[in-house]
């Protein structure tokens, strides 16, 4: 049985919660070894990348920071090259001039308030420059191990069309994963969503011929 199917039948909620475990225990068990894309050595690091990773793809941001991070590692040395250097250096990772500004002001926050580090306290990481909750969850998962579960559009995407998390939003999306998927998982499965968007649930042309989830999702194009 499907989640549509569930629902066109009447099922129960907890009928609708069992198709939503084995959703999850597929997806564990397909993406179990998948890892970040982005390329970071340290917390700073990541935190950049994640804030240049707006409408850019991961490679070309790996791209981007390993130049930029060759020249300039550390916040205080971000502030000391200036402005018009960082869009230079980031000037191939697109929205380069909004980038430049956030990531600059939040290097002059880290080096005034945080001694050069980035805080790992969540609250804090949201009110730096240019960090929203979708940036503040991936550096508190990663970098620190608090469970969160990110939203980007692979995982907005993917969770609507199972159904696993429906909303309108990435924070009913977000509210809704936590709710399908057990907290000690939030991380990981972060990274199953997002692997299976970009690998088989494609935005254009989803794979669904291909998708070891199609006998369970509502929105499958293909016959499993």
């Amino acid at each position: 049985m499907n989640m549509r199917k569930a629902h066109s039948d009447g099922a129960s909620i907890e009928d609708l919660k069992k198709i939503k475990e084995e959703m999850v225990a597929i997806l564990e068990e397909v993406y179990r070894d998948v890892k970040p894309a982005l390329i970071f050595r340290n917390p700073f690091e990541l935190l950049v990348a994640v804030i240049l990773s707006a409408q850019c793809t991961d490679k070309r941001v790996n791209v981007t920071t390993a130049r930029l991070f060759q020249r300039a590692a550390t916040p205080k040395a971000i502030v000391e090259m200036g402005l018009d250097a960082l869009q230079e250096e980031i000037r191939d990772c697109g929205l380069f001039r909004n980038k430049a500004k956030n990531i600059m002001a939040t290097c002059r926050t880290l080096v005034e308030k945080y001694g050069g580090e980035v805080p790992e306290d969540y609250e804090a990481l949201l009110k730096l420059p240019g960090v929203g909750r979708k940036t503040a969850n991936v550096v508190s998962s990663i970098a620190f191990g608090r469970p969160a579960i990110a939203v980007d559009t692979h995982v907005f995407r993917v969770a609507n069309r199972l159904q696993l998390a429906v909303g309108e939003t990435p924070i009913d999306v977000e509210k809704g994963l936590q709710k399908a998927i057990p907290k000690d998982k939030w991380s990981a499965a972060h990274h199953w969503l997002i692997w299976h968007g970009r690998l088989v649930c494609k935005s254009l042309r989803p794979r669904c011929e291909d998708c070891p989830l199609a006998r369970l999702c509502p929105s499958r194009t293909a016959k499993a």
